[in-house]
């Protein structure tokens, strides 16, 4: 099983439009350290899934009939942007998974196209694609938001992205579950708690990330849905053994 990150960055990317931090100086001035919509893509020897479609040249990315599905965990812009053209293709189907979400994002479920939109996915309801099983979990954001719980041949993963963090059913999942591997979000530097920035988080910051990581105690943890701020405060401040922040196009061998 491989993994490869398609995209690392929050919302607003890295480098933001118009802004002149260092993080952002340097996304400009060296490729590899920019940041786009964040998505995962999840290879075995028979199935190829898109962990959310928020790159915009996902046509030029994956030609016909090379993508088993897609999931979505939430139906946000920056997870879904994809879609949009992907969608006017002709002579193929593509399934698509996500959360109970009736509002979806713009006119999606309205105009389908080559999207083949599946029933909604359920918590703690496994699917099973050949020897790949994936569960999702409820996340806490703004929009119905689910993560995935992955498993193959012994190994496993959880991809946790927006999330601030984790309801009590979902962590309790999580600790039983045992992941090897957790990719979790980590949009924000640490935050002072009990202020009005923590009150309008609507993603983790650093300790929000450590809590969770010495609740779950995985391998090895990897940070992504990285913001320019926090791509700064990484620049002067160094992560504990086991904890690593990915970039764009990193592959992970499982």
């Amino acid at each position: 099983m491989n993994l490869r990150f398609q995209g690392t960055g929050d919302a607003r990317q890295v480098p933001v439009y118009g802004c002149d931090c260092k993080s952002c100086y340097l996304a400009r001035v060296d490729k590899t350290k920019r940041r786009g919509p964040s998505g995962l893509l999840l290879e075995t020897d028979s199935v190829t899934l898109l962990l959310d479609a928020g790159q915009t040249d996902l046509a030029e990315r994956f030609p016909p009939d090379t993508l088993t599905g897609i999931l979505l965990t939430h139906y946000h812009m920056d997870h879904v942007a994809g879609l949009f053209h992907l969608r006017w293709g002709v002579n193929t189907q593509i399934p698509v998974w996500g959360p109970n979400d009736e509002n979806g994002c713009d006119d999606l479920f309205k105009h389908p196209g080559i999207l083949d939109f599946k029933s909604p996915l359920e918590a703690f309801s496994m699917i099973s694609f050949g020897r790949l099983n994936i569960t999702p979990i409820p996340l806490n954001h703004s929009k119905p938001c689910l993560g995935f719980c992955v498993e193959h041949e012994g190994q496993k993963f959880a991809y946790l992205t927006d999330t601030v963090g984790l309801p009590d059913n979902s962590r309790d999942f999580l600790a039983e579950w045992n992941a090897d591997t957790l990719i979790i979000d980590c949009s924000h530097p640490p935050q002072n708690y009990g202020s009005e920035v923590e009150k309008a988080l609507n993603h983790n910051d650093w300790r929000m990330v450590e809590l969770i990581i010495s609740q779950l105690n995985p391998r090895h943890t990897w940070l992504t849905h990285i913001s320019h701020e926090m791509d700064e405060w990484l620049l002067n401040n160094k992560l504990p053994f086991g904890v690593s922040v990915a970039y764009d196009d990193l592959t992970l061998e499982m």
